[in-house]
């Protein structure tokens, strides 16, 4: 719950800060138009376009994290032999001292996962637990690539209330 928080409060900042840049953009705009400044039009367009692009790009990361909650309660509702999240396995995975996830172990971890997921490449299940298992070998970036992917083949089938 704190990570959803933390996700909260900072896009409450990033909505002020980006409501600033399209107000700032408009009033450089009316400057432009009021003065017949070409510099302060341009600028103008390029902090209103800044806004406007922070804006979409917000938006999708809003609908990707709760896309990939949804997921987890359906996964985690999900009572088939195999299913679930199995978060144990990458919870017992042996950790440093500074509670690091052992890399060894969390490529063995990333091996059998991504052997389970080449197994049924259509199964939305698979893609969201090798996300989990990128996630624990350190590698952000193809743990969201999968995530996406997982997000996508599940579309039709989860529906926004779980189940």
């Amino acid at each position: 719950m704190r990570a959803r928080t933390t996700a909260f409060l900072l896009g409450a900042v990033l909505v002020f800060y980006l409501a600033g840049c399209v107000w700032r953009g408009v009033l450089a705009l009316q400057t432009a138009f009021r003065d017949g400044s070409v510099t302060a039009g341009a600028l103008g367009v390029a902090v209103l376009a800044f806004g406007v692009v922070g804006a979409w790009f917000l938006w999708r990361e809003i609908q990707f994290g709760l896309a990939t909650e949804r997921l987890a309660v359906a996964l985690d509702d999900d009572e088939t032999p195999g299913g679930g999240l199995r978060y144990d396995e990458i919870d017992s995975l042996p950790r440093s001292p500074g509670g690091r996830v052992d890399r060894n172990a969390a490529d063995e971890l990333f091996a059998r996962r991504k052997a389970e997921t080449e197994a049924t490449p259509d199964d939305w299940r698979c893609w969201y637990r090798l996300a989990a298992a990128y996630y624990a070998a350190k590698d952000s970036s193809r743990a969201r690539l999968a995530m996406r992917h997982a997000v996508r083949l599940a579309a039709p089938k989860v529906s926004p209330s779980g189940s």
